[in-house]
């Protein structure tokens, strides 16, 4: 049986205020005692059926019809109260509008006889002044009763509408009554008639109807009275105006001078021929990739539980520098700020590593916070680079970058050298406790020389305890 909401406090009114043990265990009415059975089903009273007291069928429907029947005589009377409430404010609020639209249409009138030429300016400044009267005498407005709706639109229009006709007219009183005091000051000046080809009976007097001070003349016209008001300063110039009279930027220092000499130098000795695009962008690629694993918070979180391990380390050395790679293409094509879709992926807490990794930073130990600090500042060396000295300088210095920290990784020239001698130990190796991947060394030996991450962190880790990888 539905209950309607208007009915719950009809029926609590009817509940007893001590209910017998049989009614809290819904096997008498809690409003007629009459006990439950196959003539008499229990409707329960409180969310959960099996606690609490219940009420038989008719008792209920009775209640539920009384507490209608009495919301039903409270809505009557309520409307009928809002109904004459709102007779009576409408004749109110009818009343006051009557009042603010007679003095919006004597606004408009003054204001238009403001404007004749014909009408003296004595007339205008008494019909100005009993404008005044009119307005003041406005009552406050009034306020509706509570039942009828607060927000009543024709009292804000009509006040709005009379307020912008009060405005004009005094603007257009002010401009006619100030033009005749300066025009009724003005000396007679005969001899201005002929130039200004007056009438033969012109006085002499030449009014003024429009006077144009400039934006400026007020401030010094105060000061003759004592009273001071701050100029604004010139207007700002245009942005197009502003850079051609703006200095020259300074162009910033280099980061580091003399790349190019250095280069190429120093890096064919270390065995990265830089006149070499490919080889330049590859080596570049791995010193990036070195910089974000090759640290002291990366040594700190492998050191404590659950850190990762080399196999992991070395798989997400190669898929960093293939991301590497990749964004120092896109920062050639695109600027330095692509740099960033590798460092979105090398500080990612969630992400899990390559190869398999199970490692994730947010669920590591230690420095965490220094380990994706050191990468961002990393790249923005890279970028700021690219930035000063150009997109070749930056492969240059990441090239070097290489060179001291990462000789023998996966991406660098002496990598298949690498390789080839570990197939060469591998072969010789009792692998029977070796990862069954490396039972096949030709294919073993393909991974190794493109996609080392593809034979998963176990195989990967088990090379690097045997030392096969450098």
């Amino acid at each position: 049986m539905h209950i309607p909401a208007y009915a719950h406090g009809t029926i609590r009114a009817a509940l007893p205020a001590v209910p017998t043990g049989r009614q809290m265990a819904s096997l008498d009415c809690c409003v007629c005692g009459a006990p439950f059975g196959r003539d008499l089903g229990a409707v329960p009273l409180c969310p959960a059926p099996e606690a609490g007291p219940s009420g038989c069928r008719p008792c209920l429907s009775r209640l539920v019809t009384l507490a209608r029947e009495t919301r039903d005589a409270g809505l009557a009377r309520n409307a009928e109260q809002v109904r004459k409430d709102s007779e009576a404010w409408e004749s109110v609020r009818d009343h006051y509008l009557t009042r603010l639209d007679a003095v919006r249409r004597a606004a408009e009138e003054v204001a238009e006889l403001a404007g004749n030429e014909e009408v003296p300016p004595l007339r205008i400044a008494w019909l100005s002044i009993s404008l005044e009267s009119a307005h003041t005498w406005i009552p406050d407005a009034p306020e509706p009763p509570a039942s009828v709706d607060r927000e009543d639109h024709l009292l804000t229009n009509a006040r709005m509408l009379m307020g912008s006709a009060m405005i004009t007219a005094r603007g257009i009183v002010a401009d006619r009554l100030v033009y005749h005091l300066v025009n009724e000051a003005q000396p007679e000046e005969p001899e201005m008639c002929e130039e200004l080809e007056c009438p033969e009976d012109c006085s002499g007097r030449h009014d003024s109807s429009h006077i144009d001070c400039g934006p400026d003349a007020i401030f010094e016209d105060l000061l003759k009275y004592g009273v001071f008001v701050e100029e604004p300063g010139p207007a700002p110039l245009s942005p197009r105006l502003a850079a051609l009279f703006a200095p020259r930027p300074e162009e910033p220092p280099p980061l580091f001078p003399r790349l190019e000499e250095q280069a190429s130098a120093a890096l064919p000795r270390l065995g990265i021929d830089p006149s070499d695009p490919e080889v330049l962008l590859s080596a570049a690629a791995a010193g990036l990739a070195a910089e974000a694993l090759l640290n002291e918070p990366l040594d700190t979180i492998r050191a404590a539980p659950g850190g990762p391990d080399a196999g992991d380390v070395f798989a997400q050395g190669v898929d960093l520098y293939r991301r590497a790679r990749k964004a120092l293409v896109a920062a050639r094509d695109g600027g330095p700020e692509r740099l960033g879709a590798f460092t979105a992926v090398a500080s990612d807490l969630d992400l899990p590593w390559a190869g398999g990794s199970r490692f994730t930073l947010r669920a590591a130990s230690g420095p965490v916070a220094d380990f994706v600090r050191n990468i961002e500042e990393q790249v923005w060396i890279t970028e700021e680079l690219m930035r000063r000295q150009g997109w070749r300088d930056a492969l240059l210095h990441r090239a070097f970058t290489a060179a001291f920290k990462a000789t023998h990784h996966f991406g660098m020239p002496g990598w298949p050298a690498v390789v080839d001698a570990a197939m060469k130990r591998l072969a010789s190796l009792d692998r029977l406790s070796a990862p069954p991947e490396l039972a096949d060394l030709g294919d073993v030996e393909i991974a190794l020389l493109q996609e080392p991450d593809r034979l998963g962190v176990n195989v990967l880790g088990w090379l690097a305890r045997h030392a096969l990888l450098g």
